[in-house]
């Protein structure tokens, strides 16, 4: 196994005494060798296996000759927009372009195309008309079949048949890429490579395919949504490696996409053998002179414990991408890991994540998903846990222990999310009291999302009375340990099934706590996720039951404006708001009211902000811009 970073230029190629390389990887991101990005997972995965693979990043698109830096790959390329969709990475959801990118040295922004997957594989084609090409990463992985693409709001084809590639290799693509590469070395042709779990494939005939889910023309779907939501939702109950079906999409008599069942997911030796290849654990020094890549500092003092989620969250991708199966590493691969952290030299002494995408999930949900696979049409946690739930936060805890206890480190963060209900569901406080004794950085973010459960119903979510619950305990945990610790909660504005009413309610909701979000998300409709379909369509595609999707930039506006209905900008939408929905009991001086009448609100006092503005802002000022302790927050609802 090689030592060092991957080659990026021949230069580096023929230091290594190769004259021909086996695969070509072409990301959008630039090159940071470490087990958070995609690409040097799967560039190491292909060297462990004894493959010579090199790394193009961020190529000029506009010149097809920066894709010949190492000639023609002996096995084929691999092109993936790296580890966010270029377009969420280009946009934000009103449309604007970012001003920065995190992946790009500098942070500079425009170093990758928009639909970076079908420009870099176009490119390809221009030079090497039949060297195969296999699409992956987040882009490609959720845009395999027919989708709905948000930034031009049309229901666009798979990424297969635009791109010109050959293949796509879906999800986390460790298992796959190895088969499909075995399958290239062995000397079968691309075309014939139709048998690999977490593959997509294009063919021009059905006579070879065989226990197939035949989906609605792609045609259909365009004429009809209520056929694409069907579409959807096909796809949506067969992203199971265990009971997932092989899918077909027609696109004419003479054009099919197939996809394969799901690959099965890592076991524990599995996972942990992932991570433990030679890593440099950060970018390339050739970005050095440029400033480095931003992006590594969120993750270069956090660890990786698991991956998939079966929180079953209608606007994430996750379903799609990682899947419902819970697979995590073991302790002593992640303790390894953390000691490698704390050599570091810019190590200061705390680990700041110890998670994935939900923190607190360490196991399978039940017993039967290694065997029988997850359920189709019953989800994990919502709308209440399952009777079959295990839950059991004893393997994390113990593990965060053990990450405590090792020289070097002062403090052990969770910042990647926790699930509140799963914490709710547990009889045995110790994660709790554990989490807010040690884990806490003067903040816990969580994502309640919404308050109105007409709205978290449609969002996957528990019901509101969980959360305050959940307040509650962190509440009351605090006080017994003497600590004053914050709770920041993640809300969502314009999510389909949101009325004015509701994002009233919430406005109403944030009063109470006696805070304004610094940071609102409005819905963003990304591919392949429940919401975005509800949004595309105006149905559930779970019941097929109409759905209010509020689409219209001006109501868009006032929903997030109700957010942050403290900031003097956003007064003439938020009286807009209420006017429209019958709440000028609002708009006052009571302590109940959001809003105070214009010409109270024009009168200018204290360092220029509107006299009355924030009628139930809190008295007392935080420091730092904190926000308001929780034992503060809440102090309405502990005293009812």
């Amino acid at each position: 196994m090689g030592n060092g970073f991957l080659p990026i230029c021949r230069k580096e190629m023929e230091e290594r005494g190769w004259n021909q390389l086996d695969f070509v990887y072409i990301s959008g991101d630039a090159y940071v060798d470490h087990p958070s990005f995609g690409h040097a997972i799967i560039t190491r995965v292909l060297e462990a296996h004894g493959y010579r693979v090199g790394i193009i990043a961020q190529p000029d698109w506009k010149d097809k000759n920066s894709i010949t830096e190492f000639g023609e790959p002996r096995l084929g390329f691999l092109v993936s927009s790296g580890n966010m969709d270029s377009m969420v990475n280009h946009y934000t959801v009103s449309k604007k372009h970012r001003k920065t990118d995190a992946y790009t040295p500098g942070g500079v922004m425009g170093k990758r195309p928009d639909y970076a997957a079908i420009v870099y594989s176009n490119l390809i084609r221009q030079v090497y008309k039949k060297t195969p090409i296999i699409l992956g990463g987040i882009e490609a992985s959720l845009r395999r079949l027919a989708h709905y693409d948000y930034w031009s709001d049309k229901l666009k084809r798979s990424i297969l048949l635009d791109s010109g590639a050959d293949m796509i290799s879906y999800g986390m693509g460790e298992r796959s890429i190895v088969e499909i590469a075995e399958a290239l070395e062995s000397g079968l042709d691309i075309k014939d490579i139709t048998f690999i779990p977490g593959t997509v494939y294009k063919t021009k005939s059905l006579e070879s395919v065989y226990d197939a889910v035949i989906l609605p023309e792609y045609g259909e779907m365009r004429e009809d949504k209520l056929k694409y939501a069907g579409s959807f939702y096909t796809q949506y109950c067969n992203t199971d490696p265990f009971a997932g079906k092989r899918l077909v999409e027609p696109y004419n008599d003479h054009l099919y996409v197939v996809q394969n069942p799901p690959s099965k997911p890592l076991s524990k030796e599995e996972m942990d053998e992932v991570y433990s290849y030679p890593y440099m654990r950060t970018y390339h020094p050739s970005y050095e002179a440029l400033g480095g890549v931003p992006a590594i500092s969120e993750v270069k003092f956090s660890l990786i414990s698991n991956r998939g989620c079966f929180g079953g969250c209608s606007f994430c991708a996750l379903t799609f991408h990682q899947g419902r199966i819970m697979q995590v590493r073991s302790h002593e691969s992640l303790l390894e890991e953390a000691k490698k952290i704390t050599k570091e030299k810019d190590f200061k002494g705390y680990i700041h994540d110890v998670g994935g995408p939900t923190a607190n999930f360490r196991q399978p949900s039940c017993d039967k998903q290694l065997t029988r696979g997850v359920c189709k049409n019953r989800q994990c946690l919502y709308p209440k846990p399952c009777p079959n739930l295990k839950v059991d936060h004893s393997d994390y805890v113990e593990l965060l222990r053990k990450l405590r206890e090792l020289p070097g480190v002062k403090k052990v963060f969770i910042r990647s999310g926790i699930r509140f209900d799963y914490v709710m569901a547990d009889k045995d406080d110790t994660f709790l009291r554990e989490l807010c004794q040690y884990h806490v950085s003067g903040q816990l973010k969580v994502a309640p999302e919404h308050v109105s459960d007409q709205v978290l119903q449609k969002m996957g979510k528990p019901e509101n009375r969980v959360y305050q619950a959940f307040v509650d305990q962190y509440q009351k945990m605090n006080q017994k340990l003497h600590k004053d610790q914050y709770l920041v909660p993640y809300l969502m504005s314009s999510h389909p099934g949101s009325t004015l009413k509701d994002a009233v309610r919430l406005a109403e909701h944030i009063r109470d706590l006696g805070y304004m979000p610094e940071q609102v998300q409005d819905f963003y409709p990304t591919p392949s996720t429940i919401s975005t379909c509800m949004y595309y369509t105006g149905v559930d595609p779970r019941d097929m039951k109409p759905v209010y999707v509020p689409k219209n930039p001006h109501e868009k506006a006032m929903q997030r404006a109700l957010i942050q209905y403290r900031d003097p900008k956003n007064y003439d939408l938020v009286m807009e708001a209420l006017k429209k929905t019958g709440r000028m009991d609002l708009v006052g001086f009571d302590r109940h009211c959001l809003i105070r009448p214009r010409k109270i609100a024009e009168r200018k006092t204290d360092g220029g902000r509107k006299n009355g503005y924030y009628p139930s802002a809190p008295k007392e000022k935080m420091a730092s811009g904190k926000k308001k302790s929780i034992r503060n927050v809440h102090k309405k609802k502990t005293k009812k």
